[in-house]
C-alpha cells in the first residue's frame, strides 16, 4: 500500500516548479494568491445565494415552497455536472483562459436569474450558474501548480479558505441585500462581481501550459484509471467523503435543533451561526503549513481526533448555547483542516493530472455531503440531536481507525524495505 502522506511523491526532472515539464515560472506572489482566493470564494459563493431567498422567491413567483426548494437542488446538480465535465479540462486547456471564461459565463447566467420571468427560466439559469461556478476548483489546481513544493500546502490552504469564506459569506450577504433591494438585486450584484473579477484575473494570471494532450473522452475515462492505480488517492477520497458527510450531517441537523425548543430561532438568526463556522475556516489555514513541513499524516490523525471531540461537545449543545458555539468552531477547524490537508496531499503527486484528481476527490465529497444531509433528517426523526451527534462521532471514529491502520501498514512496509 502506498503511504497516505504523498508530500514527497513527485519525481520529475529538476525544474523550478513541477508544472509543465521544463517550464520556469516567476515566484508566486502573495497578492496573486489572495486574488485567486477571492475569485474562488466569489465563484463558489454563487451556489449559495438562493438558500436564504427561497421564501421571498416563492412569494414573488407565486410558487409553493416545495417547488422553491428545487432552486437549491438544481444549482447543486449544475455544480456536480461542472465538476465532472469541466474541471478535468484544466489538464488539457490553458487555465488562464478557462477560469476567467467560466466566471464571465457565470456573470451572464446570474444576469439571466435576475431577469427570469418565471420558475422554469430561473431553474435553467441556476443549473448553468452551478456548472460555471467551478472556476473556484480550477483556481485551486492552478494555484497548486504555481506554488513551489515548499509552499504548496500554504497556498492551497489560503485559496481553500477563500472558497470556504465565500460559501459562508454568500448566505449572509444574500439575505442582507434581498432585505434592502429585493432578491433580483442579489443576482445583479453577483453578476457584476463575476464580470469584474473575471476581467481582473484574465489580465493578472500568469501564463499556463496544459500538462496533457488527449481527446476529451479519453481524458474523462482516465480519471477512473488514476483512482484505480493510486491507493493513497482512494484513501483520501474516503476521508473526504466521511468528512464532508459528517459536516453536512451536522449543519442539517443544526437547523432542526435551532428552529425548535429550547432555541426557537428564526431562519435569519440560524444563518448567522455560519459566522462561528467562519472563525473555524480561517483558523484552519495553518494546516497547509503543517503539510509543507512534512507533518501532513500526523496532522490528519489529530484532525480526526479533534472532530470526534467536537461532536461530543456539540451534543452538550442541545441545551447549552456556549457549548454549541464551541463545538461549531472546533468542528469547522477540524473539518476544514482535513480538506486542506487532503487536497495538498493529492496535489503533491501526479502534477500532470491535478485537475482530474481534484475532480475525483470533490465528486466523492459531493456524494458524501448529499448522503449526510439525507441521513440527518432520518436521524432527527428517530432520535433527535443526540442521534445526529452519535452517528457523526461514530463515522469520524471509523475514519480515525482507517488512518491508524494505514499509518501502521505504511510503517510496516517501510521497515521491510
Amino acid at each position: 500500500m502506498k503511504p497516505v502522506d504523498a508530500t514527497a511523491a513527485t519525481t520529475k526532472a529538476p525544474t523550478e516548479r513541477d508544472g509543465a515539464p521544463g517550464m520556469r515560472r516567476a515566484p508566486l506572489s502573495r497578492g496573486l494568491v489572495l486574488l485567486m482566493a477571492l475569485a474562488s470564494g466569489a465563484a463558489v459563493g454563487n451556489l449559495y445565494y438562493t438558500q436564504p431567498l427561497l421564501d421571498v422567491i416563492a412569494r414573488d413567483l407565486h410558487i409553493g415552497q416545495g417547488t422553491a426548494g428545487l432552486l437549491v437542488t438544481t444549482t447543486q446538480v449544475g455544480y456536480a455536472l461542472g465538476i465532472m465535465f469541466i474541471v478535468p479540462l484544466g489538464d488539457i486547456r490553458n487555465r488562464r483562459r478557462l477560469a476567467p471564461a467560466m466566471m464571465l459565463l457565470s456573470a451572464v447566467c446570474l444576469a439571466a436569474c435576475a431577469v427570469a420571468p418565471g420558475i422554469v427560466i430561473l431553474l435553467l439559469a441556476l443549473v448553468a450558474v452551478g456548472a460555471t461556478s467551478v472556476a473556484g476548483q480550477i483556481f485551486i489546481t492552478f494555484a497548486s501548480d504555481l506554488a513551489d513544493n515548499a509552499r504548496r500546502g500554504e497556498v492551497v490552504g489560503i485559496v481553500l479558505s477563500g472558497v470556504l469564506t465565500g460559501i459562508l459569506a454568500a448566505r449572509v450577504v444574500s439575505g442582507l441585500i434581498a432585505g434592502a433591494l429585493g432578491w433580483r438585486a442579489v443576482f445583479v450584484i453577483a453578476a457584476v462581481l463575476m464580470l469584474v473579477l473575471g476581467l481582473v484575473v484574465a489580465r493578472l494570471l500568469p501564463h499556463d501550459i496544459p500538462h496533457a494532450h488527449q481527446p476529451y473522452g479519453a481524458l474523462l475515462r482516465s480519471i477512473f484509471g488514476l483512482v484505480r492505480r493510486d491507493t493513497s488517492l482512494q484513501i483520501v477520497m474516503i476521508y473526504g467523503a466521511i468528512s464532508f458527510g459528517s459536516f453536512s450531517l451536522f449543519w442539517t441537523g443544526l437547523t432542526f435543533l435551532l428552529s425548535g425548543p429550547p432555541y426557537g430561532y428564526s431562519t435569519f438568526v440560524i444563518g448567522l451561526f455560519g459566522l462561528a463556522g467562519l472563525l473555524g475556516a480561517l483558523a484552519a489555514q495553518g494546516s497547509g503549513r503543517l503539510h509543507d513541513r512534512g507533518w501532513s499524516t500526523r496532522a490528519t490523525g489529530l484532525s480526526w481526533l479533534l472532530v470526534i471531540v467536537s461532536w461530543a461537545i456539540c451534543d452538550l449543545g442541545r441545551l447549552s448555547l456556549p457549548w454549541l458555539l464551541i463545538g461549531i468552531v472546533l468542528l469547522d477547524v477540524a473539518t476544514q483542516s482535513q480538506r486542506i490537508l487532503n487536497q495538498a496531499q493529492i496535489f503533491a503527486g501526479s502534477p500532470e493530472a491535478r485537475s482530474r484528481v481534484n475532480t475525483a476527490y470533490v465528486t466523492t465529497n459531493f456524494v458524501g455531503g448529499a448522503i449526510g444531509s439525507v441521513v440527518a433528517s432520518v436521524l432527527w426523526a428517530s432520535g433527535g440531536w443526540s442521534a445526529v451527534c452519535l452517528v457523526g462521532g461514530v463515522l469520524c471514529a471509523a475514519a480515525f481507525v482507517l488512518w491508524l491502520v494505514t499509518v501502521l501498514r505504511s510503517r510496516a512496509v517501510a521497515a521491510r524495505v
